[in-house]
């Protein structure tokens, strides 16, 4: 293991000594690879992947990269995270002489990491980029295979899937409007096809008042030389799926990543949970955010594999049919796997995934 850290182009060395792009190599002992991955997420720290020491026992590089959002996903825009993503890439390239460069987005990296391929797949062809994000001075060097690890379509679509649309009162979080609350026993598990319909639909418009009030505060502020704010999204842990089987079926037990959902809506950590408006606007609204991978996944010709395990309680397998079918490579391979989120459990599960890459890997790279 090596600890590589760097300067990105729009952001230099802190006053206290760090850097903004910080990462871990992980690499074989006794041989130079000449294929590595590289996983980054919009805030958690990849640097110890659980998949990076598994790959590079089987001869594979691994760079696990973060970006200046690590642990700090409330100030995240996206053409800044791009932008750093590509000193990682490069980083692979230039000093540890990778010929073949796999982008792996693993959970809500994948969007991201789809969003990265495609902008520098449009810059590198000369296609106009409107972000304004690749330039001469700041290229973003493509990767050649792209891979998706038990992934949801973006962070806007995950977070619409998770809000609570029950919440009557943004300011109070203890406000309820019974007829749409998921945790109302009179409403379900098993939830009735007309209340999942509501439900999704007010889950979505809940998504977009909170868009029309952040743009409608952002010139707000404007008007009084400010320019960004800190607010609070509350009770983002209520999607259907978490209690009711039925709907998405998996091989998942009932509950989420914090176990019940009840007790998880109800606290005070969950995605989006403080935001600033340009961050919500970069990367949790349905209307305004490039973070949904769709569009982007529609971009990547290069080969590409996707993987999803069939016990994950907040990525499911229709996210990975999904996934899939949005690719525009017709070089693809969809796996399904046994394991939770995190591939845990059951034992072999991470071993059995590292192997499935490795190979998918022998037949590209």
């Amino acid at each position: 293991r090596e600890f590589v850290s760097a300067e990105s182009p729009t952001m230099h060395r802190a006053g206290a000594g760090g850097r903004p792009c910080q990462g871990v190599w992980h690499r074989p002992v006794s041989s130079r690879p000449t294929v590595a991955l590289v996983a980054t997420h919009y805030d958690v720290d990849f640097s110890e992947h659980y998949l990076a020491d598994l790959l590079a026992e089987r001869g594979y590089g691994f760079l696990g990269w973060n970006t200046r959002y690590r642990g700090l996903g409330t100030y995240f825009t996206l053409d800044s995270a791009l932008v750093d993503i590509a000193v990682g890439v490069r980083w692979l390239r230039e000093v540890a002489g990778i010929g073949t460069v796999v982008l792996l987005g693993n959970s809500g990296g994948a969007s991201l990491m789809a969003a990265y391929q495609s902008r520098a797949l449009r810059s590198n062809q000369g296609a106009p980029d409107s972000s304004g994000v690749a330039d001469e001075k700041h290229p973003l060097p493509p990767g050649d295979l792209f891979i998706s690890l038990n992934a949801h379509p973006g962070r806007p679509d995950v977070l619409t899937a998770w809000l609570d649309p029950a919440v009557a009162d943004e300011l109070d979080p203890l406000s309820v409007d019974p007829t749409i609350d998921m945790f109302d026993p009179a409403n379900g598990p098993p939830y009735a096809p007309e209340f999942v319909q509501r439900y999704r639909a007010a889950q979505q418009a809940r998504n977009d008042r909170i868009t029309t009030w952040v743009l409608a505060e952002r010139d707000r502020l404007r008007s009084g030389g400010a320019w960004d704010r800190v607010f609070t999204v509350h009770r983002s842990w209520a999607d259907l799926r978490f209690l009711d089987l039925s709907l998405d079926p998996s091989e998942r037990t009932a509950g989420c990543y914090l176990g019940d959902p009840r007790s998880a809506n109800n606290g005070s950590f969950g995605l989006a949970c403080t935001s600033t408006l340009r961050s919500w606007l970069s990367m949790w609204s349905l209307s305004e955010s490039d973070c949904r991978a769709g569009p982007h996944l529609a971009q990547i010709p290069q080969p590409a594999l996707v993987v999803q395990s069939t016990a994950d309680q907040g990525c499911y397998p229709s996210d990975a049919t999904a996934i899939f079918d949005a690719l525009a490579t017709k070089e693809k391979d969809l796996e399904m796997v046994a394991g939770d989120h995190y591939l845990s459990h059951p034992a072999h599960a991470r071993g059995t995934v590292a192997d499935l890459i490795a190979d998918w890997l022998a037949r590209w790279g």
